[in-house]
């Protein structure tokens, strides 16, 4: 397989463009989040300022911010100046090649680092994690050039590079399906899971109310499907057949497209179909990206040889053999039935838990040995490359010598997510080497290879948890409702479209309701600036009913939320849920008694946990301080989603002029 320029290009041009979701998203968030009036003020958590030693400073917890007090900014004025130096980069990368190298995206990566070092518990999300690692990885990806021509030709290490983003993808989605059955969770078990997932999830979207509607045998059988694309069909994502691949590609893009429609899972989706690209090769990708029909990378437009035909033969054969075979065991493991018990499918898993960890602990060797010789002939074809392609003895050396440091940071990188890879397999992960194992502990602070799995258990079984905020002037009455722009609240509201953004508050308030308030500490934060109507943290909020004069009293609610039914009485108008609500729910008891502004167990939480309203003191102002006031003034006269298409829009707009996709 031809990974070739396109197929670099392309992946090079979707990370820039997730970068950029991802600073943006983050920046408009800062004043209410990690701002001196914010839930959790970044200055109380770092202040860098205070520091004797940056770089001492910097090896425990790497993130710029230790080096950027000394141009006079503070903790949130720092955040703020590498997401737009994040935004601006990844804007320019996404509209010329020229910037599309190693260097820009190193300082991606680094900024993105910094960022998440800094936030806490607002970025501990997978997500983030994955960014991190995709974007180290996209360094190596990325030509070694300062400023890049116009058009840079495909190197020797290519395949190289794209297999770790590969490799990255692999462990992912296996890893994904695989946490679903270790958990034991048994909505996974039954098959069942869907039927509370549409309904429980952070975010919901619009079509995850009618995909809530489906019937129970075919939420069933999606399940079924997605253990099949998470768990079997990574496998084929090293196959050198190219139709096994475009099979796996598509499942995966199917998937995630269906992730998209029906949930707000901000850049993840995205991020990962970015990562599908590296299942592509240059050949199919040009009857995309290119009008003509010229052949590339060796191939012709001759007749093919008997030779030829009859390799393409053994490939439809196992193609079609590999297809039947899915298809077969598929059916015996989740044994499928057709018009079975008055249902039109019925299937459940033929399997037990303990025959599934017996088939992990198998398996689990044998992803390793897959990934070890698939590597083995990346690395083969990138010394070839290396010797065959240049012209010239100096040439050849110099490639070799590059494309030698290249085989080094791969085979190091593999090593490394070994360890995260074998999560799933304890005692393999204990019977890796000893030097693997330093490897991971010297690099784990950089976030370069991370364990993954999503979706681990459903929760919301029963119903879907929300806190429910309140505030009033009495104890006895009056109370009135905060109502969040995004997470469920008013019943009779549409769920929100939102991604690629990711409204970071509403997504804790999510996680919150499936604990106490007693571990969160920043709830707590949370109800002090809505007493005292801090305006940074307020802006967060689509609805503040006391606007004028900060309430007396705050508490908080649990409730249960569901999905109402579709109404059949209505025919084809019901599809449109324009009459009536598209939640129900119910008070199941209090989350946090009423509090007062001057509570004393409020002031000692926000004392322990460094999250009182931070005084800057004398700031010094300077034309890098003025410039992000006057940013900020700006980026703040608008609604979040405007801004967000306005900003990705024009990078599109300019793309489309330029004719560079």
């Amino acid at each position: 397989m031809a990974a070739g320029m396109l197929v670099r290009e392309l992946f090079l041009w979707w990370i820039a463009a997730i970068y950029l979701f991802a600073f943006t998203s983050f920046y408009l968030q800062i004043p209410g989040l990690y701002g001196k009036n914010g839930i959790v003020p970044a200055d109380n958590q770092i202040d860098a300022r205070r520091v004797k030693d940056p770089v001492q400073a910097f090896s425990s917890t790497p993130t710029l911010l230790w080096f950027m007090s000394s141009y006079g900014l503070t903790a949130e004025q720092s955040l703020e100046l590498l997401s737009i130096a994040g935004m601006l980069l990844a804007w320019f990368a996404m509209i010329t090649p020229r910037v599309r190298n190693a260097a820009t995206y190193f300082a991606l990566w680094a900024f993105y680092l910094s960022i998440y070092k800094t936030g806490f518990i607002f970025l501990w999300f997978q997500w983030d994690i994955l960014l991190l690692e995709a974007g180290f990885l996209t360094i190596l990806v990325a030509p070694f050039a300062i400023i890049r021509s116009r058009r840079v030709e495909p190197q020797a290490h290519d395949n190289l590079t794209i297999w770790l983003i590969k490799w990255l993808l692999f462990r992912l989605m296996f890893a994904s399906g695989v946490v679903k059955l270790t958990s034991e969770c048994p909505t996974w078990w039954k098959l069942t899971a869907l039927t509370i997932h549409y309904e429980s999830q952070p975010i919901p979207s619009p079509l995850a109310w009618y995909a809530h509607q489906l019937p129970v045998w075919f939420q069933k059988l999606s399940v079924v499907m997605t253990y099949v694309i998470e768990i079997a069909l990574p496998f084929l994502f090293f196959s050198p057949i190219r139709n096994l691949r475009l099979i796996a590609f598509y499942a995966q893009i199917l998937l995630q497209a269906l992730i998209i429609f029906t949930g707000n899972y901000n850049f993840f989706n995205l991020l990962t179909v970015g990562l599908c690209v590296s299942l592509l090769d240059e050949n199919y990708l040009q009857k995309w990206f290119t009008t003509d029909n010229k052949p590339r990378h060796g191939t012709t437009n001759e007749p093919q040889s008997s030779l030829q035909r009859f390799i393409d033969w053994i490939k439809w054969l196992v193609t079609v053999w590999v297809i039947l075979m899915l298809c077969y065991w598929i059916q015996r493991l989740f044994t499928i039935r057709f018009m079975d018990s008055n249902q039109l499918i019925t299937c459940k898993i033929g399997f037990t838990k303990a025959s599934f960890n017996t088939a992990l602990v198998s398996v689990m060797p044998i992803t390793i040995w897959i990934g070890s010789i698939s590597l083995a002939i990346e690395i083969l074809t990138t010394i070839k490359n290396s010797i065959i392609t240049p012209d010239g003895f100096g040439s050849k050396i110099y490639s070799t010598i590059r494309s030698s440091v290249y085989i080094v940071a791969a085979v190091i990188f593999f090593c490394i997510s070994l360890n995260t890879h074998c999560v799933l397999d304890p005692k393999l992960q204990k019977s890796l080497s000893p030097v693997i194992k330093r490897w991971y502990d010297g690099s784990k602070k950089f976030e370069l290879t991370n364990p993954y799995g999503l979706f681990r258990s459903m929760t919301g079984i029963g119903g879907r948890p929300e806190i429910v905020i309140e505030g009033s002037d009495s104890l006895n009455s009056g109370w009135k409702k905060y109502e969040f722009y995004y997470k469920p609240g008013n019943v009779r509201r549409s769920p929100p479209i939102i991604a690629p953004h990711q409204p970071r508050l509403d997504w804790q308030m999510w996680f919150l309701a499936l604990g106490s308030s007693d571990h969160n500490p920043w709830f707590k934060s949370f109800l002090h600036r809505l007493l005292t109507n801090q305006e940074e943290v307020v802006e967060l909020l689509e609805y503040n009913p006391f606007a004028d004069k900060p309430p007396k009293y705050i508490r908080s609610k649990l409730y249960h939320y569901h999905y109402t039914r579709y109404n059949f009485n209505r025919g084809y108008a019901g599809l449109f849920n324009t009459s009536q609500s598209w939640w129900r729910r119910e008070v199941k008891r209090d989350f946090s008694s009423p509090v007062t502004v001057n509570d004393r167990d409020l002031h000692s939480t926000l004392d322990r946990y460094r999250m009182n309203i931070h005084t800057n003191g004398n700031v010094k102002m300077n034309w890098m301080t003025q410039f992000l006031e006057h940013v900020r003034k700006l980026l703040r006269q608008g609604p979040v989603i405007p801004i967000f298409l306005a900003i990705f829009v024009a990078a599109i707009t300019v793309n489309m002029l330029n004719g560079l996709l």
